[in-house]
């Protein structure tokens, strides 16, 4: 096997290294907990583009680079930490080690669960544990992300609501309501009251994503695939208007529309 060069332990000098008093960089020396907080989500989300991406062209190198922009972030926060006295990176991964290893009975301690429903109760309740041991939580919402995308937050509030059995028994619960919200924000449209309008849009998109959770879907990912297909159908709109030698701003709607019917029938074939 080809020997690398660098390991983890070279990162975590290199850190150390730019957040030196001493000739260290002076854009890594003046950042904080809270500076980096904006870069650490857009390499998350450059992460996520990567692999899907990746998975369309089965060239997975750019996910490689993306994830190593990702660790950067965590070996920076651990500098910062290391720096005030509080743990380093080896705590770190000592941390998640435990965590994985007690989560996981049924891998490593030999302990036999009837099926993956059994598996997916004692993962949570384990979880639960440990939210109960860190924040003597008054609720169990108290320490859902908020800055989650605001789809993904709503799908685990919702999902740690139905932890302690709150939630609708079958499928056509959140149906119905989906349609129930529709309804509502109808009726404030007619009213022409924009802030009752803007409600009830939210709440019927809280309501779409319940719907999506309970047929087992992620509501983020929906989101991601239909901006997908609309992207690729629109740039194909302006790709037929341009063989056309036309301009979409300068085109009727309805001859935008019939562009759009055509890009749609193509891509079905």
């Amino acid at each position: 096997m080809e020997s690398r060069p660098y390991t983890i332990d070279t990162l975590i000098e290199i850190m150390a290294r730019l957040r030196d008093p001493e000739g260290g960089c002076p854009w890594d020396l003046k950042q904080s907990w809270q500076s980096i907080i904006p870069h650490t989500l857009e390499e998350a989300y450059e992460v996520a583009d990567a692999i899907h991406q990746a998975v369309d062209s089965q060239d997975f190198s750019e996910v490689k680079l993306e994830l190593g922009d990702l660790l950067f972030q965590v070996i920076f926060y651990s500098q910062f930490a290391k720096e005030q006295g509080d743990f380093e990176f080896a705590d770190v991964v000592d941390g998640v080690c435990e965590k994985l290893i007690r989560r996981h009975p049924h891998v490593f301690a030999d302990i036999d669960f009837a099926d993956e429903a059994a598996i997916k109760a004692n993962w949570e309740a384990e979880k639960s544990k440990e939210r109960a041991i860190k924040l003597q939580a008054n609720s169990v919402l108290d320490d859902v992300p908020k800055a989650l995308p605001a789809l993904s937050r709503a799908q685990k509030l919702q999902k740690r609501c139905a932890n302690v059995g709150f939630d609708w028994g079958d499928v056509w619960g959140p149906y119905h309501k989906v349609k129930e919200e529709w309804a509502e924000v109808g009726q404030a449209m007619h009213q022409q009251d924009g802030e009752e309008i803007a409600e009830e849009i939210g709440d019927l998109l809280f309501a779409v994503v319940n719907l999506a959770r309970h047929q087992g879907l992620d509501a983020e990912d929906l989101l991601h695939q239909a901006n997908r297909k609309f992207e690729t159908r629109f740039r194909a709109v302006e790709q037929l208007a341009k063989a056309d030698g036309k301009r979409l701003q300068d085109m009727s709607l309805e001859a935008m529309d019939a562009l759009w019917e055509k890009v749609k029938q193509r891509l079905k074939t």
